[in-house]
């Protein structure tokens, strides 16, 4: 039996649970975690990442097979699903944890990352500019087991997916 190619991929792009929704649908897609990246502070709780103070964003950690999905196209899917032209917001959430980010792991997605940025400010159904970062992934905190699934757990939901 062939042993399936898999990577991570990380993304911030405003409530962490429509996120995760969204990317749980996709085929070729193994696993979605949500949780906090980039920050100062060590394993941080939700409480510590909403008060503003540690730098984290909140993020989904998407494990998927490479042979099945491209990490292109989880680029485009992450395009669709949030507004990458808001500063530090999504939807009603407003702060630092809640911008749109792009958290490379390798040199590749660091490529397809900007490629990808570039080609959609350049066809122009934005009114301002991207202001997605791209950077270098950095420990992923899983968030508490409550926030996993939250949608599923909770029959449903919505935010600004």
């Amino acid at each position: 039996m062939a042993q399936k190619k898999t990577e991570i991929a990380t993304f911030g792009a405003g409530c962490f649970w429509g996120v995760e929704e969204a990317f749980r649908k996709v085929p070729g897609v193994i696993d979605v975690a949500v949780g906090y990246t980039g920050g100062t502070s060590e394993n941080p709780t939700y409480e510590d990442v909403c008060s503003g103070k540690t730098g984290h964003t909140e993020a989904v950690e998407i494990e998927y097979d490479s042979e099945k999905v491209s990490y292109k196209e989880l680029l485009r899917i992450l395009w669709k699903i949030h507004d990458p032209t808001q500063f530090e917001k999504q939807g009603p959430d407003v702060g630092y944890q809640y911008r749109s980010a792009i958290f490379f792991h390798n040199e590749n997605q660091k490529k397809d990352a900007n490629e990808s940025k570039e080609e959609e400010d350049a066809n122009d159904k934005y009114e301002t500019e991207i202001v997605t970062s791209i950077e270098p992934a950095k420990t992923f905190w899983r968030g508490e087991e409550y926030h996993q699934r939250y949608f599923e757990k909770h029959g449903g939901g919505a935010c600004h997916v």
